[in-house]
């Protein structure tokens, strides 16, 4: 065992919540290492639609404009099909001098935000897994215990630890965090990249499937294909079958348009896709993005809502400090019950972002399209103003409840 090493702040987990926290963090002074079992740069499973809110922080943070610089695509136009009839299209709206929505693949966007924490001051070191956590006599968070990929082992001290490593978070485990909400998985999905495949931001709808589709990096094309998960067993038996069947019963145009095409390679998919709030926090520790909420990835906001959540745990610990206390940035955490307070403070906000977002994922996976739908679907499209505001909803966290008649 090495001799221990010392951080304000170790983040477990370097993806969309935990490099943007380590960066962050970095920047406001703290000393942050940040972690990660995975070799840099990976894939990961993602559907890859950053919504509004998550393209203001990139824009915020300086990183927008890379992103775009790296050869990610602004895409302009959205359309949303209703069982290849009813059909709702229109420009992406503008919002802050933002006029497209962008869809990286993740070893980009997350190799970005992690080099963007770099720069910032943090510590990166890939391929080092969590083994452990280690506690005081009161049984606060102190720090963790580490694999690297060469086998070494090492104990790292830290006044904070934050658990960003996803949906089955090792962070969580360890800690004991509690299951506040678990609601049953609705949905599994497959998607795959198409190369030649003229497409847009598009969303394709009948009952019992779902099908989106944007532009990514190298000119590939997304098309994801969302089934109810009862039909999992099937699905998984055969997925390339199952998923030509998606797209030819949901949305014919797309499969003509994809006759003309090429997938490139395999397809992607699960049938986790679970739904649950964690404890947030704890002495010690706190858990940001996936590892503290995760839900049915259909409504495509886990980008943006790991971004927002990371922006929330900074401004926490921020204000948990406090610009009168004279104290410096590593200072802080020395005081157990300000931080503390600070982290409480956080997971208020968490719960105030997501549990809206939550439950719109529950109600999307239910893949049913009613009567009752239908025609408030129709009365939305005989009013170019309702649609524009319709069409907003796919690219920005906004209650479509206000979109109503009267």
């Amino acid at each position: 065992m090495e001799s221990m090493e010392s951080y304000d702040v170790v983040v477990v987990g370097a993806r969309s919540a935990g490099a943007a926290t380590a960066m962050l963090l970095a920047r406001a002074g703290h000393r942050v290492l940040l972690l990660d079992r995975a070799r840099f740069p990976s894939d990961t499973l993602s559907t890859q639609h950053v919504h509004r809110p998550g393209l203001r922080l990139l824009d915020r943070w300086g990183l927008l404009g890379p992103l775009r610089e790296g050869g990610c695509p602004p895409v302009r136009h959205i359309s949303y099909a209703l069982e290849g009839e009813l059909m709702l299209e229109g420009p992406v709206p503008v919002e802050e001098g933002i006029d497209a929505v962008y869809a990286p693949r993740r070893y980009v966007l997350d190799g970005l935000v992690a080099d963007a924490a770099v720069a910032s001051g943090a510590e990166f070191r890939d391929g080092c897994t969590v083994t452990g956590v280690l506690t005081g006599d009161d049984g606060r968070v102190t720090g963790v215990t580490c694999r690297t990929d060469g086998g070494a082992t090492q104990e790292i001290g830290a006044r904070l630890v934050v658990g960003a490593d996803g949906m089955r978070s090792t962070v969580a485990r360890l800690v004991g965090a509690r299951t506040e909400r678990e609601d049953a998985p609705m949905t599994c999905v497959y998607y795959g990249y198409w190369a030649g495949l003229p497409a847009q931001f598009e969303v394709h709808e009948r009952t019992g499937r779902l099908i989106g589709v944007v532009p990514t990096h190298d000119e590939l094309t997304l098309v994801a294909a969302y089934f109810p998960q009862a039909e999992f067993p099937d699905v998984r038996r055969d997925p390339n079958l199952a998923y030509a069947e998606a797209l030819r019963s949901t949305a014919p145009d797309l499969a003509e348009r994809a006759a003309g095409a090429h997938r490139v390679e395999r397809l992607r998919g699960t049938g986790s896709q679970f739904n649950f709030f964690r404890q947030a926090t704890g002495p010690g520790w706190v858990l940001v993005g996936d590892a503290g909420c995760h839900k049915d990835s259909i409504t495509g906001t886990g980008i943006s809502d790991a971004f927002e959540q990371a922006a929330a745990l900074a401004d926490a610990v921020a204000e948990g400090r406090g610009e009168e206390s004279g104290k410096g940035p590593g200072e802080c955490f020395a005081d157990a019950a300000a931080l503390d307070a600070a982290l409480h403070g956080f997971a208020a906000a968490r719960d105030r972002l997501m549990e809206p977002r939550y439950q719109m994922a529950l109600d999307s996976a239910g893949l049913q399209v009613t009567d009752e739908r239908r025609g408030f679907l129709r009365w939305i499209a005989s009013d170019p103003g309702s649609t524009r505001a319709f069409l907003s909803v796919a690219v920005s966290h906004v209650d479509a409840a206000q979109f109503s008649p009267a």
